[in-house]
């Protein structure tokens, strides 16, 4: 049995921890960082065999570097993909991974609940290029079979949803997709790997913010794009190649250090995360709580098919004393707060929270904020590894100033 066969064949701990390690010749018990930007031939025959593609080897580290190769073949161990390719960051990798398929007659369908900056690319980009886009509520499947009645060459969906965690049928978009001949791309970042795994649902293609919960700890930036060796090879290499969003070196050690507790970590912060979500729903100072582990989650029955857990992100109304939403109740909230973070990343160690109105989703207009259900009153938490107890105290006290 070849290395690669041996490691599709242990189980997804282990791969996390050891999958695609390659040493070198001093035998290093960690994954080693090549630090470098270029490489050296023993002659000038070898460089021309090397740039034909007649030898193997790395060339530059614009192309390919080792380190980062261990991460990437990590990454598809980790999500039963055939081949992997890193980016700089989250958005570098959905942004190639639309545009190395698209062309002026290209046809995108997208889910309309994305993060702020997926709509930027949709709704200013690639119309400059006089592609076609339309956009559908991603839960509306007769929304989803009306845009996917003629041909398509991208879908493009993110599940859960990035503020408010609305869940979509990644089996059914798939079919009517495949049928039109479009290929699916899933931003996967809300349920990570651990917990949802979109290419055994019908999905051609992942996309990652390793950023998030990679990482986890709020170091570097990072993206990978997953699917077929086609794909990776035709598409999404030429295109990484010539237009530069590289990953570093040194971002992919800390990547590759970040996966070996990634399933630990993930597990402990939506344990949590089902403790605090119960406790907010329950509390005289919030509206609406969205967590996709609760039976009261609008698509609950669907997450409970298409995921193995309800991950760590929460998203909740504020009310103020009289059971009304405003901003001015919302902010006296989160700067109430003294254990949880105002930020805009999520997935880390630290439990982070984010006013989607006034940070990520704030280009919208309010028209697109409301028909998303982002409000004045709407956060999103990010749930970390510190004590529920201690965060529930945190969140109790600040509910307790925004009700005044």
């Amino acid at each position: 049995m070849n290395d690669e066969l041996k490691q599709r064949g242990w189980r997804e701990a282990t791969r996390m921890v050891r999958g695609a390690t390659t040493r070198s010749g001093h035998g290093e018990t960690s994954e080693a960082l090549f630090m470098t930007s270029g490489y050296v031939y023993d002659t000038a025959e070898a460089a021309e065999a090397r740039f034909k593609g007649d030898a193997e080897g790395y060339i530059y580290s614009r192309y390919a570097n080792p380190t980062v190769s261990m991460f990437e073949e990590r990454m598809a161990l980790l999500e039963g993909a055939e081949a992997a390719l890193s980016t700089a960051s989250g958005m570098a990798a959905i942004n190639a991974a639309m545009m190395c398929l698209l062309s002026n007659e290209s046809r995108v369908v997208a889910s309309r609940a994305l993060f702020g900056s997926s709509l930027y690319i949709l709704e200013d980009l690639l119309p400059r290029f006089g592609i076609d886009v339309e956009l559908v509520d991603g839960i509306d499947m007769a929304q989803w079979q009306s845009a996917l009645s003629r041909p398509t060459t991208v879908v493009l969906l993110e599940t859960p949803s990035n503020p408010t965690l609305e869940v979509i049928d990644i089996e059914a978009v798939s079919e009517l997709a495949h049928a039109v001949g479009a290929l699916v791309i899933v931003d996967n970042v809300f349920a990570t790997p651990i917990y949802q795994k979109p290419l055994e649902l019908g999905a051609d293609i992942v996309v990652y913010s390793a950023t998030k919960h990679v990482d986890g700890q709020g170091r570097c930036l990072g993206g990978v794009i997953l699917g077929s060796n086609d794909y990776i090879t035709d598409h999404v290499a030429p295109y990484l190649k010539h237009t530069g969003p590289s990953l570093s070196p040194f971002n992919a050690w800390v990547l590759l250090k970040g996966l070996e507790t990634l399933d630990l970590r993930v597990r402990r912060q939506s344990e949590n995360a089902a403790k605090i979500a119960d406790f907010l729903a329950d509390h005289a100072n919030t509206g609406r709580v969205l967590y996709p582990g609760r039976q009261d989650h609008p698509q609950f029955e669907l997450a409970s098919r298409i995921m193995s857990g309800g991950s760590n992100l929460i998203a909740f109304d504020i009310v103020d004393g009289s059971a009304n939403i405003n901003k001015a109740a919302t902010f006296a909230f989160l700067n109430a707060l003294e254990l949880v973070d105002i930020s805009n990343n999520l997935g880390d160690s630290k439990s982070l929270i984010t006013h989607p109105e006034t940070t990520t989703h704030q280009r919208l207009s309010p028209e697109a904020r409301e028909h998303l259900g982002i409000g004045s009153g709407l956060v999103r938490l990010s749930v970390g590894l510190e004590d529920p107890e201690d965060l529930m105290a945190d969140l109790d006290a600040a509910l307790g100033l925004a009700a005044i």
